[in-house]
C-alpha cells in the first residue's frame, strides 16, 4: 500500500508542476500577445484559468498529504492525547464527509455539462469539473489513511495507559 501511495504521491506532484508551468506559459503568452502585439488569443486566458481550478482541487490533496491545511490547534493542544487524538478522527470524519459530498455534486455536474465546450479552449467544460472529482476522490483517500492511523494510534495509546495502571 505504501509504495502505490509513494507512485500517487509522486505523480500527484509532477502533475501539480507541469500544470503549474503551462499556466504560467499560457497567462505569459496572453501578457505578451496583449501588451506587445495588441492582440489578445482567446484560449490562453481560458486555459490559465482551466489549469488554475486543476491546480487548485489537486493542492486539497497534496496540501492534506503534507498537513499543511491551516487549522486553529489552540484548545486541541491543550487536551489529553487520547481526546486529541478523538478530535482529529472527528475532524476527518468531517472532511471526508464534506468532500463525499461535494464530490457527488461533481459527478453530477459533469453529467450536465458534458456537451457544453468553453468558448476558447473548444473542450467540454466538464473537464473542469472533473478536477473537483479528482482532487476530493484523493482528499479522500488521504483523509481516509489518516484516519485509520489515528484509530491504530487512539488504540495504542489506551493500552498503553491500560497497562502503566495494572
Amino acid at each position: 500500500m505504501k509504495k502505490i501511495l509513494k507512485i500517487l504521491d509522486r505523480v500527484e506532484d509532477t502533475a501539480l508542476i507541469l500544470m503549474f508551468m503551462a499556466m504560467v506559459g499560457a497567462i505569459f503568452l496572453q501578457v505578451v500577445m496583449r501588451f506587445v502585439f495588441n492582440n489578445s488569443s482567446s484560449w490562453s486566458e481560458e486555459l490559465g484559468k482551466f489549469l488554475f481550478v486543476w491546480l487548485s482541487w489537486l493542492g486539497i490533496s497534496i496540501g492534506h498529504r503534507r498537513k499543511e491545511h491551516i487549522k486553529i490547534t489552540m484548545l486541541v493542544d491543550k487536551l489529553p492525547e487520547k481526546l486529541r487524538l478523538m478530535s482529529e478522527a472527528f475532524t476527518e470524519i468531517i472532511l471526508i464527509a464534506i468532500c463525499g459530498v461535494t464530490l457527488y455534486y461533481g459527478i453530477i455536474m459533469i453529467g450536465i455539462q458534458w456537451k457544453v465546450p468553453y468558448a476558447g479552449i473548444k473542450i467540454s467544460t466538464s473537464w473542469g469539473y472533473l478536477s473537483l472529482v479528482v482532487g476530493c476522490g484523493l482528499f479522500i483517500l488521504r483523509a481516509t489513511i489518516f484516519l485509520i492511523e489515528i484509530i491504530k494510534n487512539i488504540r495504542n495509546s489506551g493500552s498503553s495507559l491500560e497497562g502503566g495502571e495494572v
